[in-house]
C-alpha cells in the first residue's frame, strides 16, 4: 500500500487555491449570501441570456462552493463537479438524470444502505429495474450488464469491503454502452481515483471523509463536463438538494488536511484490525488491507472496517463498555465510532436482501478515528474481555 509520489501531489493540489483569496487572506472568504445583484441593466440581461457566466442566486452559482467543487474536480482528476446538501442527493441527482422508466440498473450488493433504499423504492415506482451482482465476479457481471442503462458500484462496499477490480468492471459497462457511477466515500480521491480507472462519474458522501471533522452533511459528483452539466440542468435547479456556502467553507477546511488525515486513518486501523485478527474471540476481520492484495487502483485504505465475534460473545456487553469507541452511525471524523451488526439487520430492510446479505448478528463496524492507535486498543481490549466473559 506505497502512496508514493501521489500521496503528495495530492497533498499539493488541495492548497492549489491559496494563492488568489481576497484581501491575501490564509482561509478563503465565506460567501454567505441568498443572492447577487448587478450593476446594471445591460449586466443582467447579458446573464439571463447567458452571454456571461456570473452568480445570480446561490442555489445555483455560490464563489464558495464553486471553490469546493473545483478542489474536488482536481483531486478525481475531473473536468468538473457538482456539491450537493447531502450524499444521497448527489446520488439521487446523479442517478435520475440518466435513467428513463423502463430503464435497468445494475449495481454492486452491500451497496450503501440508503442508495439501496432508493433503489427499491423511487427507481422502482419509476419502473427501472435494479440486479444486483458479486463485484468480486467479474463474470456475473459481464452476465448481467446486457441492456444496462447505467452501472452503480461501490468498492470497497459498505459494511463487508468487499475491494473490486474497479477498472475491470468499468471497461465492462462501456462495452456494453451503461454509464458507470462509483461511490468513493472509503477510499476518497486520496486512496483511489476512479474516473482514472475509467469510470464515468463519482460521487461522495463529503459528510465523511472530505469534511472530516463530523460537523457538515454533503455530498458530491465529479465527472466530464457534459455529464456535470446534465446534471445541473436536469436535477440540480429541481431537486433542491444544493450545498450551502458554509457547508462548502466547512469541507475546503477539509480537505486542506485530508491526505495526512487518511494516512492517520489507514495506519490505525491496520494496526487494529491486525490485532483484532489474531484474537481467538475473532471469527473474521472484514478489512481489504489485511490480505496485502489491494485491487489494481485502489492504493490504499481507510479507517472503516468491520469484523465478526465468534459465537457466545456478548455484543451488547462490548459495545456498553466501550469508552473512546462510541455507538453512532456515520464514519469519517476524527471520532471512533462502532455500529453492531445486529442493529442494521433489525432496519427495515428486505430480509436476505441485497443490503443485508453477508451481515452476521455477531459483527461490529468500526470506524478507527484519530485519538491514538494505542489509545483504541486500550479502549478494546477490556471491552473484548468483559464481552468474552459476559458469555
Amino acid at each position: 500500500m506505497s502512496q508514493g509520489s501521489d500521496f503528495f501531489d495530492a497533498a499539493s493540489l488541495v492548497v492549489a487555491h491559496d494563492e488568489t483569496h481576497a484581501f491575501e487572506a490564509v482561509v478563503p472568504p465565506l460567501v454567505q449570501t441568498s443572492l447577487f445583484t448587478f450593476s446594471s441593466y445591460d449586466e443582467m440581461v447579458a446573464t439571463y441570456r447567458g452571454e456571461k457566466s456570473r452568480p445570480v442566486y446561490t442555489r445555483g452559482l455560490n464563489p464558495t462552493v464553486r471553490m469546493f467543487e473545483e478542489m474536488l474536480a482536481k483531486l478525481e482528476g475531473a473536468e468538473d463537479a457538482l456539491g450537493f446538501a447531502s450524499g444521497m442527493a448527489a446520488i439521487s441527482s446523479t442517478v435520475l438524470s440518466f435513467v428513463s422508466p423502463g430503464d435497468r440498473i445494475v449495481a454492486v450488493r452491500h451497496v450503501y444502505p440508503d442508495a439501496f433504499r432508493l433503489f427499491g423504492t423511487l427507481m422502482k415506482r419509476m419502473k427501472i429495474d435494479v440486479t444486483y451482482v458479486d463485484g468480486r465476479d467479474e463474470a456475473a457481471v459481464e452476465k448481467a450488464m446486457p441492456g444496462a442503462k447505467l452501472f452503480y458500484m461501490e468498492s470497497p462496499t459498505s459494511w463487508v469491503m468487499e475491494a473490486h477490480d474497479v477498472g475491470a468492471l468499468a471497461a465492462i459497462a462501456k462495452r456494453h454502452g451503461a454509464l458507470s457511477v462509483i461511490d468513493n466515500s472509503w477510499a476518497s480521491p486520496i486512496f483511489q481515483t476512479p474516473l482514472a480507472l475509467g469510470v464515468d462519474m463519482v460521487v461522495h458522501s463529503a459528510s465523511k471523509y472530505l469534511g472530516g471533522h463530523s460537523d457538515v452533511v454533503s455530498g458530491v459528483v465529479a465527472g466530464s463536463k457534459a455529464m456535470i452539466d446534465r446534471i445541473r440542468a436536469e436535477a440540480y435547479p429541481y431537486l433542491g438538494g444544493k450545498m450551502s456556502p458554509f457547508d462548502a467553507w466547512l469541507l475546503i477546511r477539509g480537505l486542506r488536511t485530508l491526505p495526512i488525515r487518511m494516512k492517520a486513518h489507514q495506519e490505525s486501523a491496520l494496526a487494529i484490525a491486525s490485532r483484532l485478527q489474531a484474537l481467538d474471540v475473532v471469527e473474521a476481520v472484514c478489512h481489504p488491507g489485511l490480505a496485502n492484495r489491494l485491487p489494481p487502483g485502489l492504493n490504499g485504505t481507510s479507517g472503516l472496517f468491520s469484523f465478526i465475534f465468534r459465537e457466545g460473545v456478548d455484543v451488547r456487553a462490548f459495545a456498553d463498555q466501550l469508552q473512546l469507541f462510541k455507538l453512532g452511525v456515520s464514519w469519517g471524523g476524527h471520532e471512533s465510532l462502532i455500529v453492531p451488526g445486529e442493529v442494521v439487520l433489525e432496519q427495515k430492510a428486505q430480509p436476505n436482501s441485497a443490503h443485508t446479505f453477508g451481515i452476521s448478528a455477531r459483527s461490529v463496524r468500526l470506524h478507527v478515528g484519530l485519538e491514538g492507535t494505542e489509545a483504541l486498543w486500550n479502549d478494546l481490549e477490556p471491552a473484548i474481555r468483559a464481552a468474552s466473559a459476559a458469555a
